[in-house]
């Protein structure tokens, strides 16, 4: 994938997965719009360009850009296999061979079950597993994948964002047309104009920054 670079500390990051004898489950995690799926698709890069195999997944309830498609805001796609609820990862991962990392994009909605089989594919087929994906719905609420990756995930690493005010964006509310926050609807809504403003917890609460109309970005929650 031409035109993405690895940095020293992510060569590094590499090379230690690569040669410890224990593989781990990871889980990174941020507020909306703050480049998971441009992280994920480096991480892809940097194994395939030395030889080594991966497997990428995305939920087939993102259908932004079509299902199946595991795409960022810098432009970059690539294909990749689905999962819904009653997918099982860890049978599926007994009959790949020479696989040497497993990527699953949107893992916020993983089941819980999932999770766990994510898990044991990395410690008993030792087959390292990042995840990438939020914590919490637009009402702030725990996604129960998340939830779980955060309980059994050996490594936690936040990828950050910022919010219209200059700190640290680590909400999703969900917007409508004119930027006014929506606080009542389904938890999962992936519309193609559903919109959302990564937020910091302060504004998050503020009454006065509740009712008015923040900067608008497309995404999926």
């Amino acid at each position: 994938m031409p035109g993405i670079a690895c940095d020293e500390g992510q060569a590094d990051e590499r090379d230690k997965i690569l040669q410890t004898n224990m593989a781990k489950l990871y889980f990174r995690y941020s507020a909306m719009n703050a480049g998971k799926s441009t992280a994920l698709l480096q991480v892809a890069h940097n194994y395939e360009e030395r030889g080594r195999a991966v497997l990428i997944f995305t939920s087939d309830l993102d259908d932004r850009y079509g299902t199946g498609i595991v795409s960022s805001r810098l432009g970059l796609k690539r294909k990749a296999p689905t999962y819904d609820a009653w997918f099982d990862f860890e049978t599926y991962m007994r009959d790949q061979k020479d696989v040497s990392c497993v990527l699953v994009d949107e893992a916020q909605f993983l089941t819980p079950d999932q999770v766990r089989q994510l898990h044991r594919v990395a410690h008993v087929q030792n087959i390292p597993v990042i995840c990438y994906g939020i914590r919490s719905d637009f009402v702030g609420e725990p996604f129960p994948g998340a939830a779980y990756l955060l309980t059994l995930a050996d490594s936690l690493e936040e990828i950050k964002t910022i919010c219209n005010c200059g700190k640290k964006a680590t909400m999703n509310p969900r917007v409508d047309d004119e930027g006014r926050r929506i606080t009542i609807g389904a938890q999962i809504a992936i519309e193609g104009e559903t919109r959302y403003a990564p937020m910091c917890g302060r504004c998050f609460y503020d009454e006065k920054a509740r009712a008015e109309p923040v900067a608008l970005a497309k995404g999926i929650v």
